[in-house]
């Protein structure tokens, strides 16, 4: 790794050599600018105003514009030979438990490296005071142009430095809290603690930068001359009034990610509100009403048809006895015509 600044840290009266290392790096995506209409670039020239002509970057330096606007330029030179101690040293000022630090401070990190065989012994030295005092060292040094304050801790078998900002460069958070006045209830606040220890730990290692790859998929897409692909929609899901009853979704949610049984999704039992929705519908019960409903339906149809074809069969009969009845008395007419005929033929 290249270094970007050379110097030696101050621990005592001992000298370390070391060089700065940038500890971190940026894979974030970076795009040109470029016009619309033809897809040219889009670029910066620097003009000298004076001159009124393009310059290269080697005759660019620096100068401080004063009050009045005039120009002070400053040489690298100058700022070299500042009369201070950390221009080009690391000085150790003090050692503090690490939470002392307020997390807000940190700025960017840098790995410090041993400037040869020389510092090789007194770099070892400070590496294994810091991990037995199980403390920080808090020191100064200029980098770029201004005195910056670092903490110096262990990483691994390195000593790392992290840039902190000064006290007063770290605003209050005066205002920003809500100004009302908020009760949180004891089953709200065990239902978020559930909700955390659900949630549980992870190993940094997994996470990563999904907008970037999401941005190079694009890229990809649009540099085979396909249509990028689409965002999902959405989730639509309404406003969250009640509290309880998000916490306790959501615990329910986050235990059934982790492959938990739903039935553990309850975190404690909670007094039931009174609703007026209606009763839940006994669908076993409906049918079995249903059914008996129709059998005696058709029970009933059955004995009226019966019925009915009973009182066919004896209206039918009687049209026959009827029938006969009728018949006998015409024969008996006709016999008793007969026989009055044979009597006044014999007279």
């Amino acid at each position: 790794m290249r270094s970007i600044w050379n110097g030696a840290i101050s621990f005592g009266l001992v000298s370390i050599p070391i060089k700065l290392v940038n500890a971190t790096e940026s894979h974030s995506i970076s795009f040109r600018q470029i016009h619309t209409e033809d897809g040219g670039r889009i670029r910066y020239r620097k003009f000298c105003e004076l001159e009124d002509r393009e310059v290269t970057q080697g005759e660019i330096g620096k100068g401080y514009e004063d009050a009045d606007g005039t120009i002070i330029p400053i040489t690298e030179e100058d700022l070299s030979s500042l009369p201070l101690p950390t221009a080009k040293t690391i000085e150790i000022v003090a050692f503090v438990p690490a939470d002392r630090i307020d997390p807000l401070q940190m700025d960017a990190a840098y790995y410090l490296q041993a400037g040869g065989a020389p510092a090789a012994k007194p770099y070892t030295l400070l590496r294994e005071a810091l991990k037995r005092s199980n403390k920080v060292a808090i020191a100064k040094f200029a980098l770029r142009g201004r005195e910056r304050l670092g903490m110096l801790r262990v990483v691994g078998e390195a000593i790392a430095m992290h840039g902190l900002l000064w006290p007063d460069e770290v605003r209050t958070p005066e205002g920003l809290a809500p100004d009302t006045n908020v009760t949180v209830r004891d089953q709200e606040l065990d239902l978020a603690d559930a909700l955390m220890d659900t949630l549980g730990e992870v190993d940094l290692e997994d996470l990563h930068d999904e907008y970037r790859e999401a941005v190079e998929e694009v890229i990809a897409a649009k540099a085979a001359g396909e249509a990028p692909p689409q965002a999902p929609e959405p989730a639509t899901g309404g406003k969250v009034l009640d509290l309880m009853a998000a916490l306790e979704s959501s615990v329910r949610a986050a235990r059934e990610s982790r492959g938990e049984e739903a039935e553990h999704a309850e975190v404690k039992s909670l007094p039931q509100r009174k609703t007026a929705r209606a009763a839940p519908k006994q669908t076993g019960g409906k049918k079995s009403t249903s059914t008996t409903k129709k059998t005696a339906a058709k029970k009933t149809t059955a004995a009226k048809k019966s019925t009915a074809k009973s009182g066919q069969g004896t209206v039918k009969s009687g049209q026959g006895t009827a029938k006969k009845t009728a018949s006998s008395k015409s024969t008996a007419k006709k016999t008793a015509a007969k026989k009055s005929t044979s009597r006044k033929r014999s007279a």
